[in-house]
């Protein structure tokens, strides 16, 4: 019995030495990774809840200290919760991230739906402008259940950049408010 030949691939290719890698018949095969499922069942993105989201750019970027970047992510924003009949009870654009609280309008409205769309839009213009990816895949979520539990993420929401120091009020770093209750829900 012949010994199995591994195919060529190079002799500076960190490829040669990985054991992930399997060779199937003499065929070079990558490891394959699976996507980590979201926490909760996806029927979940679809009832009245309010969702609490947490989008993080790609390297963690500091993208949103630049005003441009943060104006066009607003207007994403806008748009993508328009489109899919969200209430964008709380926002804040933090250097290389975003925490959102949302809630579903109708029946049919879709978190799933309004996180796809907002970061592909907000992502295309990033990119056709810079040639960079602006968000990691996914996102971090979290269902919030009570009314008082909205309130309080809410305004957890509106002090991150106190807490990273990057104000000395919620009223005043500008990338943070609400879409449904205004600039005056920052007071708490």
């Amino acid at each position: 019995m012949g010994s199995r030949r591994r195919p060529f691939i190079g002799d500076k290719c960190p490829l040669w030495k990985a054991e992930a890698h399997r060779y199937d018949h003499g065929v070079l095969r990558k490891p394959s990774f699976r996507r980590k499922p979201n926490r909760l069942d996806r029927a979940v993105y679809s009832v009245p809840y309010a969702f609490s989201l947490t989008i993080v750019t790609e390297g963690r970027e500091p993208v949103f200290q630049q005003q441009r970047f943060a104006d066009r992510g607003m207007w994403a924003l806008k748009r993508a919760a328009e489109r899919n009949d969200i209430a964008v009870l709380a926002y804040c654009f933090m250097p290389d991230h975003l925490h959102l609280l949302v809630h579903l309008k109708t029946p049919g409205s879709s978190v799933i739906e309004f996180a796809r769309y907002f970061k592909q839009l907000s992502g295309y213009h990033y990119k056709h402008e810079t040639g960079n990816q602006l968000w990691q895949k996914s996102y971090y979520d979290h269902a919030v259940r009570l009314e008082e539990d909205v309130r309080r993420v809410a305004q957890y929401i509106f002090e991150n950049p106190v807490r990273a120091g990057l104000a000395a009020s919620v009223n005043e770093y500008p990338h943070t408010g609400s879409l449904e209750w205004g600039r005056e829900a920052l007071a708490g």
